[in-house]
């Protein structure tokens, strides 16, 4: 590939980026007029449904994919296993954003890019040098960026935290299946498990009302069609053009764009111990995948 395909990729990445770390702000004001769970079951509906037409047509002409030849039931079976991960990851950072700010809630989740090497260990996965000292920079991090005086954490840091957790589970989870598979298929499936699940469990949970869903049509049209539906579409064309070291690092600075729409459309703030944090958070993320993909 020439630089001028790279840089084409890079700036699609870019972009990708920007989508994601802005929908953290979509996803807190979204919850000042409907719940976490009726929330992300709309929003991922959404994004499966613009997604489903762009797999259809992709597989068609076979633009992008490898078309794969795949048994439905394991097809079914990867996608239900994503979609679960999924779903666990989203609805916990969906709820912790009613504790924390959506700056915070970025970077924490962007641990997931440190957590992923590290639980691959239980796969006989070493994370090497760069994965070890990410780890260590992002721990740090994530202690001055959340621990306030006493030695606690928020109950919105907790449940990002674990969130994190799941985040990296399903990121492994694809990891294994997207080589066996079409991964639009999966992905298109895996939305829709989640949008589902969060459905059902908002209808026993939550009081649904369709003049909340009117109100906080903006924030659920960005997070469904922005978000997941051309934001993961934009990844997967970006990354026909971008070495994956460069992609790695570049999706990676979603935790940024998250601070930054913050403090912009929020008036979020962050004290030095915070930046601080962010940095070392940052910092950390970067050299986990900088060097693992160096290998």
């Amino acid at each position: 590939m020439t630089s001028r395909t790279h840089l084409k990729g890079d700036l699609l990445l870019l972009l990708t980026a920007m989508i994601w770390g802005s929908a953290f702000v979509a996803q807190k004001v979204g919850m000042e007029h409907i719940g976490p769970f009726m929330y992300t079951g709309t929003r991922f509906a959404l994004g499966a449904m613009f997604l489903s037409p762009v797999m259809l047509f992709f597989s068609r002409y076979r633009l992008f994919i490898v078309k794969k030849q795949e048994k439905t039931s394991f097809l079914i079976f990867g996608g239900l296993l994503a979609g679960g991960f999924l779903f666990g990851g989203s609805i916990l950072q969906q709820i912790g954003l009613v504790y924390t700010t959506a700056g915070k809630a970025g970077f924490i989740t962007g641990l997931y890019v440190v957590i992923v090497p590290l639980l691959g260990l239980i796969w006989g996965m070493r994370p090497g040098a760069g994965g070890w000292t990410g780890a260590v920079l992002s721990v740090t991090g994530l202690y001055l960026l959340t621990v306030q005086k006493g030695f606690y954490f928020c109950t919105g840091d907790i449940l990002v935290i674990i969130c994190a957790f799941m985040y990296a589970f399903h990121v492994l989870v694809i990891g294994w299946f997207a080589p066996r598979l079409d991964v639009l298929k999966l992905s298109v499936i895996q939305f829709w498990v989640c949008s589902v699940i969060s459905f059902l469990a908002g209808f026993f949970l939550e009081t649904p009302s369709w003049s909340a869903v009117y109100d906080a049509a903006v924030p659920i049209l960005y997070g469904g069609l922005l978000s997941v539906g051309i934001g993961f579409t934009l990844q997967v064309v970006a990354q026909q053009k971008a070495p994956p070291a460069h992609a790695a690092i570049i999706l990676s600075l979603e935790t940024v764009f998250a601070v930054m729409a913050g403090m912009l459309v929020l008036g979020e703030t962050l004290p030095a111990r915070g930046w601080a944090g962010a940095g070392l958070m940052l910092a950390g993320m970067l050299c986990s995948q900088f060097y693992a993909a160096e290998k």
